[in-house]
């Protein structure tokens, strides 16, 4: 049997998480780290692996009843090598630090289980609710896989060169960034909101580090129901976000 196919072979690294393709993230497994994937990630493996659910604490039950947002995963352990993806989404992997890394739980698709991580509510000066309220915010050391649709634009943010995004369009940025979301109007435009122009809410990123974009958005915030009335339809006031959620933090632990 003959057919380009048989040039798609495994990929021979010694590292422990590798890029088989640019959509298809490849593990070693050695027997004593574990590491947590998202649920139903697995395409192949090969040696003795095993696959057991992730135990939901109390904290990850009150983050997800709360906010909606959370880690569905599974724990992959053993000996072997997994091949992971998800819709033939485009992998990355990021070193996490002290710096630390805020995400949106639908993209990512595996981290080591040493990593901490807790649901966040985005700081917003309008408080407003919908897509991008909450986040994962991940510390500690240790890597994670990132999925985006389509491959991503990495933007710096330095003190003197803050930069907006649409929020629908954010995949992740740096935790030591200050975070705005905000809807770009103008005097004579202030209840259409940008008008006609189709776009929705920008988060603006200040400070020093980076924020990851995707060329592809999700369904605008103002999509989702908060309550009654015109500030409830912006997500305004205490509909909104920051007005029942400012400071809040639901833990993993």
């Amino acid at each position: 049997m003959q057919s380009p196919l048989f040039g798609h072979t495994e990929n021979q690294t010694q590292e422990r998480y590798a890029l088989q393709n640019p959509q298809m993230l490849r593990v070693a497994l050695g027997g004593h780290d574990d590491i947590l994937a998202r649920k139903g990630s697995m395409v192949a493996y090969q040696g003795l692996v095993e696959f057991d659910g992730e135990h939901q604490t109390p904290g990850r039950r009150r983050s997800r009843a709360h906010t909606g947002e959370g880690l569905d995963l599974m724990r992959c352990s053993g000996q072997g090598t997994v091949y992971l993806a998800n819709l033939a989404q485009y992998v990355h992997l990021l070193d996490v630090d002290q710096e630390g890394l805020t995400v949106d739980s639908a993209y990512v698709l595996a981290l080591d289980s040493a990593l901490h991580w807790e649901t966040i509510a985005v700081d917003s000066q309008f408080g407003i609710s919908g897509s991008g309220a909450y986040n994962l915010q991940i510390s500690g050391r240790g890597k994670v896989a990132l999925m985006t649709s389509g491959k991503p634009l990495m933007l710096q943010v330095t003190p003197d060169k803050y930069v907006n995004a649409d929020a629908d369009a954010v995949v992740a940025w740096s935790t030591s960034l200050r975070v705005q979301m905000q809807a770009q109007t103008h005097s004579s435009g202030v209840f259409r909101r940008r008008g006609n122009t189709g776009e929705g809410w920008e988060l603006s990123f200040l400070g020093q580090g980076y924020a990851l974009v995707q060329p592809s958005e999700l369904l605008p915030p103002q999509n989702a129901v908060t309550g009654q009335g015109l500030r409830a339809q912006y997500g305004m006031g205490p509909q909104g976000a920051q007005g029942q959620n400012q400071g809040n933090i639901w833990t993993n632990r």
